[in-house]
């Protein structure tokens, strides 16, 4: 089950308000888009400083069975990203909600975060 308290894109990325700071947003995939991966040995993430606009591929996830795109699910500027998984990438499929985070954006509009999918209407997306 996706947790109830974020936001989802029909990308199968989370997003978590507030962030590590009270004006940024912290990123990751969910834990149906990691299972649907595979085990995701390589990360490759937006570097800190960059603005990003909504919907462009901002990195990529290399399992063992694909490489998938990760997008940005808002626009703004990335203000971390998680260092660990270059020596750990396969936190992204142990913890997909906690320790494998991906990135934080300081959004352009806080108002697009709430524009983003609940849970219950993410869950709807995949029952399709």
């Amino acid at each position: 089950m996706n947790p109830e308290d974020l936001k989802y894109t029909v990308e199968h990325e989370w997003v978590r308000t507030p962030g590590e700071s009270p004006d940024s947003v912290r990123i990751g995939i969910t834990d149906y888009a990691q299972d649907a991966l595979g085990d995701i040995v390589y990360v490759s993430l937006p570097e800190v400083g960059e603005s990003v606009s909504a919907g462009a591929s901002i990195g990529e996830l290399e399992s063992t069975k694909s490489v998938s795109d990760v997008y940005a699910p808002i626009s703004g500027e990335i203000v971390a990203a998680n260092s660990a998984l270059d020596a750990t990438p396969e936190l992204v499929n142990s913890d997909p909600y906690g320790e494998g985070w991906l990135f934080e954006i300081r959004p352009a509009d806080a108002a697009d975060v709430d524009a983003l999918l609940s849970a219950e209407a993410y869950q709807a997306s995949l029952d399709g």
